[in-house]
């Protein structure tokens, strides 16, 4: 009994360090949104080029993720994170003391090659150290994700106001320090997995159909994610909220992603079939963004609550129908970063033509219709993920 009660609080503190972990993925792109005023009347960035900052590193993401197993079969899933973590911690410092565009551009691009390589292995170590825990796991996991868009979006205009926006920006090393140290101290608890036994070298991902319908959906619900993140506090602003009320408003809804992931994985863990859920989180999104572009004077917190509820649900749901398709750890984490791959180099170019958009119309009403026609596909697409069919998609 003490070393079952040993394996359990180990377990604990090693899915502690991953949720952590998980926190410091996204504040380097949640935190820039609602300073990017502040940021334009020092520095000269326009929309087109703003949007560079998400869009490099979730282009790095994708990128990252068709290399990550390579790097790990060499180096090793312990030295891999430990490595990631490291470079999200420099590349936040480098905010501290960001001069032009290029400095903030290089930061988001580095940033993003440690985020890749962070969540092409993460789901990897959970279903094998979790196991039928995992989806719960996974959830904890993306929702912490979430949460540290929300906490960054929510407070980066307190901290620039009394410190400036660079140290708005780059407040969230200790953050990355924290998780850092955490780490350190329980990845001797890892199971370490022999992935040179494993037939990874056969399974090409890529062959198969059902990869790229996972993928595409995957893609479109992380257009719709990395568009809210970027652009929503701006918008915002032009609508005539202050800099402090965009972050509150990009931070309620980086805060019902958090409920979203917590509330709507543990339903799904309740049945195979997540089709019912998936529907339901599509239309969240529609009603959200439709509300955005066209009644936003009504209530902006309602129709950004409902986006954040949608994009929250349908981020993990994404990941977890993906590792329902494979029972082997290696090769559910092999094909989930095949579809993250594919989906974050697809969705990169979102905010970008997003910011088209606005710079071209000066506003960003088209921008959310289009995000809503995404949410549409992203339903139809998930028709087909009935489990049922799972076995048939990849034979073996």
């Amino acid at each position: 009994m003490p070393s079952t009660q040993s394996e359990k609080a180990n377990l604990l503190l090693l899915g502690f360090a991953f949720i952590l972990i998980g926190l410091n993925l996204r504040p380097i792109l949640a935190s820039v949104g609602p300073l990017l005023p502040t940021i334009q009347q020092d520095i000269a960035l326009s929309f087109t080029l703003a949007s560079m900052l998400t869009l490099l590193p979730v282009l790095a993401m994708g990128l990252g993720c068709f290399v990550g197993f390579s790097i790990v079969k060499r180096l090793g899933f312990n030295l891999v994170m430990t490595s990631s973590i490291s470079l999200l911690v420099i590349a936040t410092a480098m905010r501290f003391w960001a001069i032009d565009a290029t400095w903030l551009i290089s930061s988001a691009l580095l940033a993003g090659v440690g985020i890749a390589l962070i969540q092409t292995i993460m789901p990897t170590m959970i279903k094998q150290n979790f196991g039928e825990r995992a989806p719960v796991m996974m959830g904890l996991y993306v929702t912490a994700i979430m949460a540290g868009a929300a906490l960054s979006a929510s407070s980066v205009s307190y901290i620039s106001i009394n410190y400036g926006w660079r140290a708005g920006l780059g407040h969230w090393t200790w953050l990355a320090v924290i998780a850092l140290a955490l780490w350190l101290m329980v990845k001797r608890l890892t199971i370490q997995q022999n992935n040179t036994v494993l037939p990874l070298a056969e399974y090409r991902f890529w062959r198969f159909s059902r990869s790229w319908v996972l993928a595409i959906f995957f893609a479109l619900g992380t257009s719709c994610y990395v568009c809210a993140l970027a652009w929503l506090a701006p918008y915002a602003t032009e609508l005539g909220y202050s800099q402090t009320q965009s972050g509150l408003v990009l931070g309620f809804l980086t805060s019902m992603q958090v409920v979203a992931g917590l509330v709507f994985p543990w339903w799904a863990h309740k049945s195979t079939d997540r089709r019912t859920i998936i529907a339901l989180l599509c239309l969240l999104q529609l009603i959200g963004f439709i509300g955005l572009a066209l009644a936003p004077s009504v209530s902006l917190f309602l129709w950004a609550g409902l986006t954040g509820l949608g994009i929250g649900g349908i981020f993990p749901l994404g990941l977890i129908v993906t590792m329902d398709h494979q029972q082997n750890p290696m090769l559910a984490g092999k094909l989930t970063a095949f579809v993250q791959g594919v989906g974050y180099t697809i969705a990169a170019i979102s905010p970008w033509i997003a910011g088209m958009i606005r710079d071209h119309f000066h506003r960003f009403d088209s921008a959310w219709l289009l995000l809503a026609g995404l949410s549409i596909i992203a339903w139809l697409l998930s028709r087909q993920f009935n489990p049922l069919s799972y076995a048939r998609q990849y034979p073996q």
